[in-house]
């Protein structure tokens, strides 16, 4: 069987949290978020090895206070991030090489489930991309140049994409190997895939995998670890 490698990606500085460091490193109830989230994939037994992107001044940091002092044996490597997040992929997506699947997952999203995680690594042995989501709660419209109401979309047919985003590894470094030569520049991860021509499926997540971005979300963060506890 393939093995199964979590690229997770904390380089962003998450200016938008307003916290003056990383919120990676905001503590949620006595540890850094990037805890819960490495704390998901160890525990997590479909996934073999973890590589964890970083940016170069925090390597050191995250090594000593995070990887080793919460014992977490399955980052098999810390590597560099880059300027955008696609360069920071693309360097995790490289160290990962010799594993089958790849499931990338944002270092500030820390209650991925163990079940989003092993489906993700099933569908994407399956249809070679995939990714978790939700339908959104919110009508939604499209809106004029200006500012009235322009239609209304099906909500049933509207998807909120979340991570991990899995894919065959050959696929994915491939897709980003021609996206970095052709300098394109691409937010998402299964954007990538598609844009070379590839299907992503398109699997159920939970509305309680959110990704920590602003300073509201870290109450809603608290609320859910107090339920889990």
């Amino acid at each position: 069987m393939d093995k199964v490698c979590a690229v997770i990606v904390a380089a962003g500085k998450g200016r938008r949290m307003g916290a003056g460091k990383n919120k990676q490193f905001i503590d949620i109830m006595g540890r850094p978020v990037l805890y819960y989230t490495l704390d998901a994939f160890q525990r997590c037994c479909s996934v073999d090895k973890i590589i964890l992107v970083c940016a170069a001044e925090e390597l050191d940091y995250v090594r000593e206070e995070i990887v080793k002092k919460y014992g977490f044996g399955k980052v098999k490597a810390l590597v560099e991030g880059g300027a955008e997040r696609q360069y920071s992929v693309f360097n995790g997506l490289k160290a990962a090489v010799g594993c089958g699947i790849v499931l990338i997952h944002d270092g500030a999203r820390p209650f991925v489930s163990e079940e989003i995680i092993s489906k993700g690594v099933r569908h994407a042995g399956q249809y070679g991309a995939a990714a978790c989501g939700v339908v959104p709660k919110d009508t939604v419209k499209v809106r004029d140049e200006s500012g009235f109401s322009e239609t209304t979309l099906d909500r049933n047919r509207l998807f909120l994409v979340q991570t991990p985003q899995c894919f065959r590894l050959d696929l994915i470094l491939g897709c980003y190997e021609k996206a970095i030569s052709g300098e394109i520049i691409f937010t998402d991860d299964t954007s990538v895939a598609e844009h070379f021509g590839h299907r992503v499926f398109l699997y159920e997540g939970s509305y309680e995998n959110i990704k920590l971005t602003t300073s509201e979300d870290l109450a809603f963060a608290e609320a859910i670890l107090s339920k889990l506890k």
